[in-house]
């Protein structure tokens, strides 16, 4: 596992109490002590510019010396750089100087805010407050007591006091990098004569000050018009500086998606249209170059349009080289058809299969090497399970200019998308308070999150720090990755303001039947549907429209697609165990078949309960449509079966009538083409129904009306699908 520990940030805020004496209007001059430009301190950055703050970086690209905070006490680097940036300002009594850390930091308001709280403090130092004594619980006895709403222990992320005070306070006495700055901090503040020398106080209230940490469940984000801000439930307060400190990342980082007017109720997502970039105007040679790394590491359902919607996104193909890594037998062929159509669009196309021995996390890890070894600007993964219905997806990713970006993919009519609102306490997928309003849409923005998968998009210049994230062994490929990219301080954002498309459901996949596809109707409908349902079909349910009837009380409908007429007769044929045609039927309760066909049920093929679903959904509305006053919810039908017509076996079905209220007869393949003659000739009005088409469907009555026969099948073999509705 590739660990790289975070260096640290802070801030310096000086405050002149007089605004007349500053150039700037409101007194407010920013140091911030830096050693990387991390997202976290990216993202306080453009806090502080929302509020006018000035800002001056100490330390950045020198080497972090002060430890892993993170972890383990330490962080007197911070007070050593912080030495130096106040040598200048050690002899103004009068200038006020604000300190808070910045990676994990965001302001709420500007400087006129701050001073008016601070002056009624009457105090020259005050340090933010929490509820845990760190990192020497043993000093709790020493603090002075504080009322039960309020926080009773010294945390240095943030203070405020007088230039000159400040400075006596950090060269009080020597500090080595490596030692804890808070515990610095704790023994002057516990030290009575040097706390009534410097006058300091602690924000015991969170009047300016807010440490999340502990105290998660005593605020509450607030909106009014266009400005977002927390309060504090319990000391009813509305703090200016956020600080997420100690192991509340994942919650601070939530919460600071809505922070610094990030995103409000009235304004929607403000942070969306901030550091972003355009590709509009720019040449097709001049776009970014994109490792397209396409991943199929289970059996996939609609794997077809999975590949066919990465041909059509909108973006140069020259300006991608393709990468796919394809751990599936049954997926074989679905990848070489993509490949032998596209090898020659792509800058360069190259694949691995399922016999290359390769594992995921290693593919994965190697589509990180491809990126970083052709220089690539991006890095974008899209597994078999996204099916990226807007063509502009990639543009649309790119131009929003962050670090790890997906866009959201949700199983439709599902809550289960691509990222986790938040993390539990053992390390897997917890439900933030926000997460069904994000998947739902009804709040659309750009979302910090800690975990993604399915589909992101990495910007190149950062996958150094990332090699060897998807190997953690003891983890999933992508819990490995995120929790690498946590640890750094990387941000994974997931974008919602535009519709990308959907995830499909492979659970359960069955590799018995021939075409899994046919048998999705209840996992994922919706591919189903604009796979196999004609195109046609809705407009045969307006109210204007009228329908076919090539015989009285005939009605045809347009039902399905070709391919799903094709699909069926092989599943079928796969199957292979056709009736004999013959008046004994053991398949049957009473084992008799007074009109038998050679046939195979629906039952038999595990499409029963499928094709009810069908009837229901699809075949009900046409039914009370042209059969007004008749309503059967659900349709039943125990009869559901495919038909084989040949003239070497049977090539016609007597008279008869159907036990049915009514009867659904759909053609599976193509007259003259497939077969010729065939038909079906309803007696009584003496009227025949022979330019068969397929995927369409006869509708008629059942039992006394439509007494009716098969027509001859001349030559080739002739496929039907037949309902008995409400026996």
């Amino acid at each position: 596992m590739f660990w790289n520990f975070l260096p640290v940030v802070g801030l310096l805020v000086f405050f002149v109490p007089n605004p007349s004496e500053s150039k700037s209007g409101n007194g407010l001059i920013v140091m911030t002590v830096a050693t990387s430009e991390t997202d976290g301190f990216k993202r306080f950055m453009a806090s502080t510019k929302k509020y006018g703050l000035d800002v001056k970086v100490l330390g950045l690209g020198e080497k972090w010396d002060g430890g892993d905070v993170a972890r383990y006490a330490g962080g007197g680097h911070k007070i050593n750089l912080l030495i130096n940036g106040l040598k200048k300002y050690k002899k103004k009594d009068k200038q006020l100087i604000m300190f808070v850390d910045s990676y994990d930091v965001v302001f709420t308001d500007g400087a006129p805010a701050i001073l008016e709280k601070f002056v009624k403090f009457d105090a020259r130092v005050l340090f933010s407050a929490e509820g845990f004594c760190w990192p020497d619980s043993k000093l709790a006895k020493d603090y002075p007591p504080v009322k039960i709403t309020e926080k009773r222990f010294l945390n240095s992320g943030g203070f405020i006091g007088y230039a000159s005070d400040l400075y006596e306070i950090v060269t009080h006495s020597k500090v080595n990098n490596k030692d804890d700055d808070q515990l610095y901090y704790t023994k002057i503040f516990l030290n009575e004569s040097l706390r009534d020398k410097w006058a300091i106080k602690l924000d015991t209230r969170s009047d300016i000050f807010q440490n999340l940490n502990g105290a998660l469940a005593d605020t509450n984000i607030k909106f009014k018009g266009s400005h977002s801000y927390l309060y504090n439930l319990l000391s009813g307060t509305t703090p200016i500086v956020i600080h997420g400190n100690g192991p509340i990342k994942v919650e601070f980082n939530r919460m600071a998606n809505y922070l610094a007017d990030g995103w409000t109720q009235s304004s929607g997502c403000l942070s969306c249209q901030e550091d972003t970039i355009s590709l509009e105007g720019l040449k097709e040679s001049d776009y970014p170059t994109v490792v397209m790394a396409l991943f199929v590491e289970h059996n996939t359902v609609f794997i077809e349009e999975y590949f066919q919607r990465i041909s059509e996104l909108n973006y140069p193909k020259d300006k991608i080289d393709v990468f796919i890594h394809n751990g599936m037998v049954r997926h074989t062929k679905d990848v070489s058809r993509f490949v032998e159509k596209n090898k020659d669009l792509y800058n360069s196309l190259n694949s691995i299969g399922p016999y290359d021995d390769i594992v995921e996390s290693m593919a994965r890890n190697w589509a990180v090497e491809e990126c970083i070894k052709k220089s690539c600007n991006y890095l974008f993964v899209v597994d078999s399970d996204a099916q990226l219905v807007n063509q502009d997806t990639l543009q649309v990713l790119i131009q929003q200019n962050r670090t790890v970006i997906a866009p959201l993919l949700v199983r439709p009519a599902k809550l289960w998308s691509n990222f986790w609102g938040a993390i539990g306490d053992n390390g897997f997928y917890a439900r933030s308070m926000d997460y069904h309003e994000i998947v739902e849409l009804t709040k659309r923005g750009l979302w910090n999150v800690p975990f993604v998968s399915i589909s992101y998009l990495i910007q190149g210049h950062r996958l150094k720090e990332m090699r060897d994230a998807f190997t953690e062994y003891d983890m999933d490929p992508d819990m490995s990755f995120c929790r690498l990219l946590r640890e750094q301080g990387t941000f994974m954002f997931v974008t919602n303001q535009v519709h990308f498309g959907h995830q499909t459901n492979s659970d359960g996949y069955d590799t018995t039947h021939l075409h899994e596809e046919l048998y999705q109707i209840f996992e994922n409908e919706l591919d189903w549907s604009n796979r196999y349902v004609h195109e046609n079909y809705s407009r045969q349910l307006e109210a204007g429209y009228v329908n076919e009837q090539p015989c009285p009380d005939v009605f045809w409908f347009a039902m399905f697609t070709p391919q799903y007429c094709n699909q069926l007769v092989e599943e079928m044929e796969n199957y292979g165990q056709w009736s004999g045609g013959k008046n004994k039927d053991p398949r049957l309760p009473g084992g008799y078949e007074n009109v038998p066909t050679v046939d195979i049920h629906m039952r038999q093929i595990g499409m029963e309960k499928h094709w009810l679903h069908f009837l229901k959904v699809y075949i009900m509305p046409l039914q009370q449509k042209e059969f007004i006053g008749y309503f059967s919810d659900p349709p039943t039908a125990l009869m559901n079966f495919v038909v084989r017509y040949r003239p070497d076996e049977q090539p016609f079905l007597r008279p008869h009538h159907d036990s049915s209220t009514y009867t659904i007869n759909l053609a599976l393949n193509r007259v003259n083409v497939d077969f010729e003659g065939g038909g079906c000739r309803f007696i009584r009005y003496n009227c025949s129904v022979t330019s068969l088409r397929q995927g369409w469907m006869f509708m008629h009555p059942g039992r006394l009306t439509h007494y009716h026969e098969g027509l001859h099948v001349t030559k080739g073999t002739r496929y039907i699908m037949v309902s008995f509705v409400d026996p």
